[in-house]
């Protein structure tokens, strides 16, 4: 493919002359660009693509595709005689150019994008697991990580930009997947950054507080959400699968089927897919199912009415994609918890440890919640719910006394501390943090060193007890002001706990 070939597939307001060299990529990071390359100069959220267009052509592009021409005064470019095309959205011209150069690999796949506030990472986990169970061959985009066609890699964005994201659809079309499933944040479909994708079946897990440093109101993240579904900027999904349980699930429903979209509603006791009945046990859940394509009484091992709201997403988005219900009644019996998502800390103590990914009120409210169900109710067994949580620096600030609230009215002892700082003061951001915990009259203590508050909450424990570390999950590094540090709260807390006498179990 030449410059000529790949910008005949990218919509332009300006000409970009022609050059017959091939392409050798196409790149938005100048850092990456090599002799070959086309380089996609676009505003972002944080920089400007444009100031580096120097740096592109010093390293070899063959040309240059950009929102911004009328403001070149780059000398370099016009001393080049390199080809530059304008165009009016940089992201939309980085798929359509990214699309082009991999060989258009979204039109081998049929994809299955996952997005709300929580649970998408557990459900684009589940809904894989039952994917590759009926032997299909699948790249998860997410959270936690990557996978190309069961090769496991680090997972960089939860929807990485347009370039990577063809990239690795493909590496996957190349050894034989035809499957995506891809969690969709708010911010890449308000940015742009899902364009050139076309949804098979679309997910909406819920919304709740969360983002709102970037989307400033619950309206304007529900707004972008809503984009998957409602056919004005991105293709409607052939089927949307939607929590019966939300609030904002009957708008979005409408919305979806006003686009044309088949609507799924799941829930426990309601939707058309859903849990007509169900019974919490020490290993999971066994679920009454009922739906359009039949009942059957299952056994699941994730813990939690949470997870079951997960696992109905994604045995209803599997069976949209065309498996079989009895195939997915025989498989859910063998899907594995996620890591990090209620991930259970084993070393032989005589209380239960959890490592949560839950960062939001709303998710700390589920998290101790399920706990309760294994404690029994406050003070009738004498065992308790022990919380450590933190809230996240450089990110909305309004949700800290709520988390805070949520933690002290879910558990008997609360340990705050630090998650990610970032650029803020550790004790500035749990100082917002304590009038939520005074509110709820939980009994709690301020721990800024995350592995001594860890430590603090396992030695407070006692037979019978659930201690929950929120917040991080999966993560392997913690974010300071000075950088980032290693730290993972699974590893903190087996050392803590060998630190107490307990070596055994995992």
């Amino acid at each position: 493919m030449n410059w000529k070939d790949l910008i005949e597939e990218v919509t332009a307001v300006g000409a970009g002359g022609g050059s017959d060299e091939p392409v050798a990529g196409v790149e938005y990071d100048s850092r990456k660009v090599r002799p070959g390359s086309v380089f996609v100069a676009m505003k972002g959220g944080s920089t400007d693509g444009n100031r580096y267009v120097e740096k592109a052509i010093a390293a070899g592009a063959l040309g240059i595709i950009t929102d911004s021409a009328p403001k070149f005064d780059h000398l370099l470019v016009f001393q080049s005689g390199l080809p530059v095309l304008e165009v009016e959205h940089g992201r939309r011209a980085l798929a359509q150019a990214s699309a082009a150069f991999f060989g258009h690999p979204e039109r081998k796949l049929a994809a299955t994008g996952i997005t709300g506030t929580n649970g998408k990472t557990t459900t684009a986990f589940l809904t894989e697991a039952l994917l590759n169970a009926a032997a299909r061959t699948t790249v998860l985009v997410g959270t936690i990580e990557y996978h190309v066609a069961g090769e496991v890699r680090p997972s960089v964005h939860t929807t990485p930009e347009s370039r990577d994201l063809f990239g690795l659809m493909a590496e996957g079309v190349g050894r034989g997947a035809t499957e995506l499933v891809t969690e969709v944040s708010s911010h890449a479909l308000d940015q742009g950054r899902a364009i050139g994708l076309s949804f098979d079946v679309a997910v909406f897990t819920n919304l709740t507080r969360d983002h709102l440093d970037y989307h400033k109101t619950m309206e304007q993240y529900f707004a972008a959400k809503r984009l998957l579904f409602d056919g004005t900027v991105y293709p409607a999904p052939r089927v949307a699968v939607v929590n019966a349980h939300d609030p904002r699930a009957e708008d979005l429903a409408a919305a979806a089927r006003k686009a044309g979209a088949e609507v799924r509603t799941y829930g426990i006791g309601q939707g058309d897919w859903r849990a007509a009945g169900h019974s919490l046990t020490p290993g999971g859940a066994v679920l009454e199912l009922e739906t359009p394509a039949g009942s059957a009484k299952v056994t699941s091992r994730l813990a939690g009415e949470v997870n079951i709201l997960n696992l109905l997403a994604a045995f209803t988005a599997a069976h949209a994609r065309g498996v079989p219900f009895a195939d997915l009644v025989e498989f859910v019996p063998r899907l594995q918890p996620v890591p990090g998502r209620f991930q259970s800390v084993d070393a032989g103590q005589p209380f239960t440890v959890i490592v949560d990914y839950a960062h939001t009120d709303d998710a700390l409210r589920n998290l101790t919640a399920l706990a309760r169900q294994m404690t029994g109710r406050r003070g009738d067994s004498g065992k308790r719910v022990i919380t450590v949580f933190g809230c996240g620096g450089d990110r909305d600030r309004t949700k800290r006394p709520k988390m805070g609230q949520a933690a002290g009215a879910g558990s008997d002892f609360v340990v705050a501390t630090s998650d990610n700082p970032r650029s803020e003061e550790p004790l500035a951001i749990l100082s917002e943090i304590e009038p939520g915990l005074k509110a709820s009259g939980v009994q709690y203590t301020i721990e800024r060193d995350r592995a001594a508050a860890i430590r603090l909450a396992l030695e407070a424990a006692t037979a019978g007890d659930v201690v929950l570390i929120a917040g991080k999950g999966h993560e392997k590094e913690q974010i300071l002001a000075g950088g980032k540090i290693p730290f993972d709260d699974t590893q903190i807390a087996l050392s803590s706990l060998a630190d107490l006498g307990y070596r055994g179990g995992q």
